[in-house]
């Protein structure tokens, strides 16, 4: 489905066809305003989704000023240290144009969505629609897991972007 431009709408750029898969298991909360939301087709890897954000969805942002996007990546972290998602996000959030910084969002699993699906013993979309109840119902439960927690900041200021719109 897609969003009216000239009202408040949230874009999903998913990295690739795992987070697409949880990015559609959002949509399947019952509470979440479909018709403010809609999940793009992947863009094959985390810098294809900058590339792709930079030359696409930056202009579409400044034409419809009431577009915001989320942007779906792997952090890829790899131990011992987990400290390489840090490197990543900043790397992206350095790229985002300082008039779009408020209205774009960064979220992702530390390392991989396969990762986290094997860990949680869950399908991507069952992860997905866990990932919007949390949302809805001011929740925890999937947000906390340890592949998840970092994303605490971020999900902060989303949420206080998105749902008011997002969700019933």
């Amino acid at each position: 489905m897609s969003v009216n431009r000239h009202q408040l709408h949230l874009l999903v750029l998913p990295e690739d066809k795992a987070n697409r898969q949880i990015a559609n298991g959002f949509l399947l909360e019952p509470s979440l305003n479909s018709r403010a939301i809609q999940v793009l087709s992947f863009a094959g890897g985390w810098g294809d989704v900058i590339q792709e954000f930079l030359h696409d969805y930056v202009p579409t942002m400044r034409k419809y000023p009431q577009t915001m996007i989320a942007l779906l990546i792997d952090f890829d972290d790899k131990k011992p240290d987990f400290l390489n998602y840090k490197d990543r996000l900043n790397y992206i959030k350095g790229q985002i144009p300082d008039d779009l910084k408020e209205k774009v969002f960064v979220l992702g699993s530390r390392t991989s969505p396969e990762k986290l699906r094997s860990n949680m013993k869950k399908s991507f979309e069952s992860i997905g629609e866990s990932l919007a109840k949390d949302c809805a119902e001011n929740t925890n439960k999937t947000w906390g897991h340890d592949l998840l927690k970092h994303n605490e900041e971020e999900l902060k200021r989303m949420i206080l972007s998105v749902k008011p719109f997002l969700f019933d």
